[in-house]
């Protein structure tokens, strides 16, 4: 069974746990290992700080944190605010699967409840974007119905070597 819920104070490790694994496991053949190694260490931590602010302070500025959980264990995460580049439309700025749960639908189902909680919150679609080279993630999203945009821009993650994304988005 999937549940699918905001994520609170006490959930800090898991969405480290989820990020860490995830972003290892897609990103990290992109850098150096002592790069990629420090990054995975940075994404275990990050979280508790980000979800110990009450859910209603954090929300506007930090976006909404949903969190997977499949028999009691969490396996993907998703962020999502307001656009600030697109008037009407939500960015998706996170969304992570652990590897442990990728092809079992944990992460179609929450894509799926982002995208509804989205509609429910008046917003007229969704944006987001992904690194070029990941084929998997870029076919995920066509599957849950995005479609490029054409857009593309770079994002250096610390290691001075920017690499390129591409943007998605899904309306209506």
């Amino acid at each position: 069974m999937i549940e699918i819920r905001r994520a609170g104070p006490a959930d800090g490790e898991a969405l480290g746990r989820i990020h860490a694994a995830a972003w290892g496991a897609a990103y990290g053949p992109f850098f150096a290992p002592e790069f990629a190694a420090r990054e995975v260490r940075s994404r275990r931590t990050r979280w508790h700080a980000r979800v110990a602010a009450p859910a209603e302070a954090s929300a506007g500025r930090r976006g909404t944190i949903l969190l997977a959980v499949v028999d009691g264990r969490p396996l993907a995460l998703s962020v999502f605010l307001p656009s600030p580049t697109r008037p009407g439309l939500a960015e998706i700025g996170t969304f992570y699967g652990h590897p442990d749960g990728w092809g079992t639908g944990v992460a179609a189902a929450l894509m799926a409840e982002t995208l509804r909680r989205l509609g429910d919150a008046g917003s007229a679609g969704a944006h987001l974007w992904t690194l070029r080279d990941t084929p998997r993630s870029r076919r995920f999203y066509v599957k849950c119905g995005f479609t490029e945009t054409g857009a593309t821009r770079t994002h250096d993650f610390g290691d001075g070597n920017p690499l390129a994304q591409v943007e998605y988005e899904r309306t209506g």
